[in-house]
């Protein structure tokens, strides 16, 4: 949905068209989840396809003409049919995108979560650091909201999320990702994972621990290197500092129930939904227990963020 400050009326992003499922070509929007803008005014929507098993891609909408920029299509082998592709980070290039893929799409169950490589401009995409410890997640570690546990809908058995947040620090330096289900937060340089000729057994030695977390859904950075988490079980931002690596709460609501897809805006502001997830049907025995309004949060981060992350 788009919002219009001056009549205070909503409508469908991009339009209704795309929003609208085909029989005959896979130009609509299925299963979006993540979304990022960048520089150039383009909205890059990461559509996972599995509502209408379509072949996942990215869809990029340029707000300045209001046109279609780039279809980006994701096939496999770098998607896989268990997959889910959630959050993704652009580079400073523009055209190279790293998503995490959390593998809780059909049939999914977080064993082979990874992070996905997609050139925009050649389209070509690679699949790394499948079934790695810094992609999956940590059987350990169930969601428990409100005092009650997570499960896969109609069974006892918790949810367990792969590969969620990610982001990139404002040189492209480091790569900062984490499984949803997770006690770390994991780094490794853009630059060994832009390597296609470095073999995945020396990736996977270039990973490191870069500071503990609890489980968390996206991440934002600002150009300080402070890392910004949010925390799906406290209804809080999270900041891990730079200097000392150890997160402490930075804000918090009541009403920031299942926050998720931190990313800063150019006026200097962090913004963050309140997704309600725990409310909806599928963990509810079929009853939406969602309340509007359906807010998004902002709040000032440590240091200047970084547009687009």
């Amino acid at each position: 949905m788009q919002y219009n400050a001056a009549t205070g009326q909503t409508s469908a992003f991009p339009n209704v068209d795309w929003n609208t499922p085909k029989a005959d070509n896979e130009n609509f929007l299925s299963t979006v989840l993540g979304i990022r803008s960048d520089h150039k005014g383009v909205v890059w929507m990461l559509d996972m396809g599995f509502r209408n098993n379509i072949t996942p891609k990215f869809v990029g909408w340029n707000t300045i003409s209001n046109t279609l920029e780039k279809i980006v299509k994701i096939p496999a082998p770098a998607s896989l049919p268990s997959s889910q592709l959630n959050d993704f980070t652009i580079l400073n290039d523009g055209k190279t995108f790293i998503i995490a893929d959390e593998d809780i799409g059909p049939n999914g169950n977080g064993s082979k979560a990874a992070l996905i490589i997609v050139d925009i401009t050649t389209g070509k995409s690679r699949r790394i650091l499948q079934s790695h410890y810094s992609t999956m997640p940590e059987k350990n570690k169930p969601i428990v909201v409100d005092g009650r546990q997570l499960n896969i809908p109609g069974t006892n058995t918790p949810i367990l999320v792969g590969a969620d947040c990610i982001t990139t620090d404002k040189n492209n330096e480091w790569l900062y990702y984490a499984p949803l289900n997770g006690s770390k937060l994991y780094r490794v340089r853009i630059q060994d994972v832009l390597n296609e000729s470095l073999p995945s057994s020396v990736l996977e030695s270039k990973v490191e621990t870069y500071s503990s977390k609890e489980n968390n859904g996206g991440a934002s950075i600002d150009e300080a290197g402070n890392i910004y988490l949010t925390y799906l079980e406290t209804k809080s931002i999270e900041v891990i500092p730079s200097g000392t690596r150890k997160p402490y709460r930075y804000a918090s609501h009541p009403d920031l129930i299942w926050p998720d897809g931190a990313s800063c805006n150019k006026d200097g502001y962090m913004y963050v939904p309140a997704t309600q997830l725990p409310l909806g049907g599928a963990f509810n025995n079929g009853q939406d227990k969602t309340v509007p309004p359906y807010r998004i949060f902002r709040f000032k981060p440590a240091a200047k963020g970084i547009f687009g992350k």
